[in-house]
């Protein structure tokens, strides 16, 4: 009982002020940690599985193109651009009644649900044998998938204080680089299958990622947990503690439901500042995930070394977005972070597009994927951070989210076949994008807002 016992001893006003004594009452710092640490690895391991899926399933379109699907569903000029961005008005508009619907329900009922949903459209796409079909899908894939990302980062903020939520974060969204390079892998797997059962290649790729994501969901009933008040894998005074804690650190924000509080959230400045620094790295962020495959293609590679070409960008951008995490929660500097790494992606995009030597063009998606990807659950995280009780965070985070995840809709035409192989007008608006973003968060850092 002596890693648990309460700290009682007293402190100087210095003290206090140097963060010499981490906690006034509750467990010790040990213990602290030890309680953290255990939550960590019963919540954030099944969270970004979960977003794994959710990116593959968004994003296997990429790789289903190199597999046939466009001639298949006789599919020509920006025909492949709209079904990329039929899907994002969808996922936007479910954000925000998804997360107050989680907000009154429960979260391991709730995202099973959803996880159902998306997993049974995810299948479907591959059924379908016409662009109408398509299209269709996708929009409903966007309803089904738009409650996550934002519904799971709400969920981080109820477990966690403040300080505490963007490392969790970025090893969540550490899981959509994940999806990246697995996907790559997983589909020049699935190819081979092509003509099986009468189906294509492509339409193997959505089918068996969707039945995957569709059995994780039955899964996610029974082991999903709620709140820390029942959460059933902690003791009585290990769910005291964490509510101690949340309770310390949130100082009796509002918790209630209240329309009141939805509307604090759309009147707060720094929410929409936050909001377009967002869309500026959303833009860039679907643009790469969905044509990082037409994009190796071009630089002299066959369809099947195209997808495993994608691998190891994601795989370092994987690094750097933990990395990065851990480092802004240590320092309590994410403007500074998010301000680099817009800086490493401009440098990326600058040399595919001024290059033409493909190494560095290719060398030039490694720059792109590290500056892009870390900035996401950073972003999030500042933002979050800096607003009131759970119910306004629940809704500014939906807010943030759902506004940046527009950027979708932009990025599904930057990249259009007409400018193929160099792609000049999409590389260069996503510099212009990024560059945006990069002035705004400078603003939101000098102006004192990043109170983490």
């Amino acid at each position: 009982m002596d890693d648990k016992k309460v700290v009682l001893e007293s402190a100087s006003s210095e003290e206090l002020e140097q963060g010499a004594v981490v906690q006034s009452a509750g467990y010790d710092q040990k213990a602290t940690k030890q309680l953290i640490r255990k939550i960590d690895w019963v919540l954030i391991p099944w969270l970004a599985f979960l977003y794994l899926l959710s990116f593959l399933d968004r994003t296997n379109i990429g790789n289903a193109r190199l597999a046939g699907l466009e001639e298949d569903l006789g599919m020509s000029g920006l025909d492949y651009n709209v079904a990329l961005a039929i899907f994002f008005p969808f996922y936007v508009a479910a954000e925000i009644p998804s997360n107050l619907m989680m907000k009154k329900s429960r979260p391991a009922i709730w995202i099973p649900i959803i996880m159902l949903a998306w997993g049974v459209v995810c299948s479907l796409m591959g059924l379908v044998n016409n662009y109408g079909g398509l299209l269709a899908a996708r929009a409903a894939l966007g309803i089904a998938e738009g409650g996550l990302f934002p519904g799971v980062t709400f969920y981080i903020t109820m477990w966690y204080k403040r300080h505490e939520c963007g490392l969790r974060m970025a090893i969540f969204f550490s899981a959509a680089t994940a999806a990246g390079a697995f996907g790559g892998l997983l589909a020049r797997g699935i190819v081979e299958m092509d003509g099986l059962g009468g189906k294509a290649g492509w339409a193997w790729i959505f089918i068996i990622e969707g039945l995957v994501t569709f059995a994780v969901a039955i899964a996610a009933f029974f082991i999903m947990n709620d709140y820390p008040d029942t959460a059933k894998f902690l003791t009585q005074e290990e769910r005291t503690e964490v509510q101690r804690r949340l309770t310390e650190d949130t100082s009796s924000l509002a918790t209630e439901f209240s329309m009141k509080y939805f509307w604090d959230a759309v009147k707060d400045w720094k929410i929409w500042v936050h909001m377009f620094i967002t869309i500026g790295i959303y833009t860039p962020l679907y643009s790469f995930s969905l044509f990082l495959p037409t994009i190796v293609k071009t630089l002299g590679y066959s369809n099947t070394t195209a997808q495993l070409m994608t691998v190891p960008p994601y795989v370092v951008a994987c690094v750097f977005c933990i990395g990065g995490g851990f480092m802004a929660d240590r320092q309590g500097q994410r403007g500074i972070y998010m301000i680099f790494f817009n800086v490493v992606a401009i440098i990326g995009f600058v040399m595919l597009l001024a290059s033409d030597n493909n190494a560095v063009k290719y060398a030039g998606t490694f720059f792109a994927a590290t500056g892009i990807y870390p900035n996401v659950p950073q972003g999030v995280a500042w933002n979050g951070n800096n607003i009131g009780g759970s119910v306004k965070r629940g809704v500014g985070i939906a807010m943030h989210v759902g506004f940046g995840n527009l950027g979708g809709v932009v990025s599904s035409f930057i990249y259009q076949s007409k400018d193929s192989p160099h792609f000049y007008p999409g590389h260069g608006t996503l510099i212009g994008t990024l560059s945006m973003s990069t002035v705004l968060c400078i603003f939101m850092t000098s102006a004192v807002c990043n109170t983490d």
